[in-house]
Formats: structure tokens, sequence, C-alpha cells
């Protein structure tokens, strides 16, 4: 099953404007709502349509917000490490069913991915600070299952990435994987709306500047990123891995763009989990 949901981080020119010139003041949080977060309510799959076992996890937030997650048994004869998953921008917990099945058909890894609040069965509405702190909960959780942070991974997609860098300087892991990572929301928008963004970009609250956190990091980093990412500029990549302190690894997929880094170059992709798993193991 292909994850038919296409990711987006993108600032719509016209639609900018007009949002801007109509709305009342304040407008910050109508343009994060309205170009930047994209969430669903809808749940489309579950794990067990594929096969996997899992559990409805709830999570209660520092400031009081319920937020849902699922949590992905691994292996029973395997004492491997807990994978924490923050998706990207758009759809909830539902479109990473291809996500799950592959995680754990090849590697084995128990999983908790989250669905941020606003997004899917989680309460409340997305934003910068809401996000970490959702990631925060769901950290807390791991441990309270006897996962301790030297034993969790912190995987995190697109904006989901800048939520894992969050955590991880607040919360070293056991290990950090950062897949198709922008530097940030303002590189974001002038990279692809130059006047507008600095024009109208003091209107968006969020940040998410990985490119001042990336240095604080202290655990191996590994980030993957497609090479024909027309949303997220490899560049961004690059830059972030030249910041970011050893141990450090960066994957090039040759073939892959923003939304398709599961299935263009698998053996790249897998190998790739697989040496990075295999090191943190060494190193434990």
């Amino acid at each position: 099953m292909r994850n038919p949901f296409v990711q987006r981080l993108r600032f719509g020119p016209a639609a900018l404007l007009l949002l801007v010139l109509l709305a009342p003041a304040p407008t910050e949080a109508a343009l994060e709502h309205t170009f930047l977060f994209f969430p669903t309510a809808q749940i489309l799959w579950t794990p067990d349509q594929r096969g996997l076992p899992y559990e409805d996890v709830w999570l209660d937030t520092e400031d009081g917000v319920r937020v849902h997650a699922w949590f992905v048994p691994g292996r029973a004869d395997d004492d491997l490490p807990a994978l924490l998953f923050f998706h990207g921008n758009a759809g909830n917990i539902s479109h990473r069913v291809h996500n799950l099945e592959l995680l754990h058909h090849r590697l084995g890894l128990p999983v908790l991915i989250l669905s941020y609040r606003g997004y899917g069965q989680s309460q409340g509405r997305a934003g910068e600070q809401g996000l970490y702190k959702d990631a925060r909960a769901a950290q807390a959780w791991l441990e309270q299952r006897g996962y301790g942070a030297e034993r969790q991974i912190y995987f995190g997609r697109s904006i989901g990435a800048a939520v894992a860098l969050q955590l991880a300087v607040e919360r070293p892991p056991a290990g950090l994987i950062l897949e198709s990572p922008f530097t940030s929301i303002a590189d974001m928008g002038r990279h692809h709306y130059r006047f507008l963004y600095a024009l109208l970009g003091w209107m968006v609250d969020a940040r998410f500047d990985n490119r001042s956190k990336i240095d604080a990091i202290r655990s191996p980093l590994m980030i993957i990123h497609g090479q024909r990412d027309n949303i997220v500029p490899p560049r961004m990549g690059e830059e972030l891995h030249d910041l970011a302190p050893e141990p450090k690894k960066l994957v090039w997929l040759p073939r892959a763009g923003h939304n398709d880094t599961l299935d263009a170059n698998p053996d790249i992709y897998w190998d790739a989990w697989r040496e990075f798993l295999d090191t943190l193991a060494t190193n434990r």
C-alpha cells in the first residue's frame, strides 16, 4: 500500500496576500493554519489492516491537551530500541501505516507514532510550541514503558524533523534520524516565494529554526535527503549536516523527491537504517 497523501510545505502567494488584506489582525495564527499545517481528522487506515499488532495510546501534554498515538511493538525476541516517529505537516498517523509496516518488517523496531494536536483524533490546534509539548509527552510515555532515553531513537520527517531535533536538544536520545529536514521556516519561505515572504513573513509565528539548534545535539545523527526534493532543497539537509557535531552521517537518495523516500531508492534507504542501528548497538 502506497501512501497517497502528499505532504506539503508551501506558501500560496495570491491567497496569502488576499488573506492578509482581508483578515482582521492578528493574522499570525491564520497564516500558519492556512499555509503550514495541513491536518485531517479522518482515520483512513489502522495498523491491523496491514497485519500489525498495535495499541491505541492517549497522552496528556503539559498544557492539558489530549493527543492520540499508536504503539506498534517490535519483535518479541529482540532487545531493540524504541523509535519515536514524528510525521510531516499533512494528514495524520493513519497516512503513515505504510511506513509502520516497512519499519516493522524490515527492522523489527517498536514504534510510537504521534498525531500532533489538531491532527487525527488529537485535541487542540497545531502550533510550533504545541508540537514540542506533544513530543515531550510521547517521549515520557516511552520512558514509562521501560524505554529510557538511552533506548530511544527519534525519527522525524520534514516538519517532524524539526520536532525531533528540538526534543533531542532537550532530552538526548540514543540516536537521531532526520529525513528531508529544512533549515528554518524563514528559509523555506524565502526559497519558494522570496518577495512575498520578505513582505509578510513576519506574520508567521512558527520558526522551526533547525539551523540554530543543530549544533546543540549530543546524539549520533543520520540525515536522509532525496536529491530530487523540490520542496525542501537538498542543500538544506547538507547545511544541517555540516553544522552538526560528530558522529553524523548524510545519506543521499539519488532518485527520491520529498514524498517518495521510502520507495525511490529502497536498498540505499534501508541499508542506511541498518548500518545506523548497528553502529548504535555497537556503541551501547
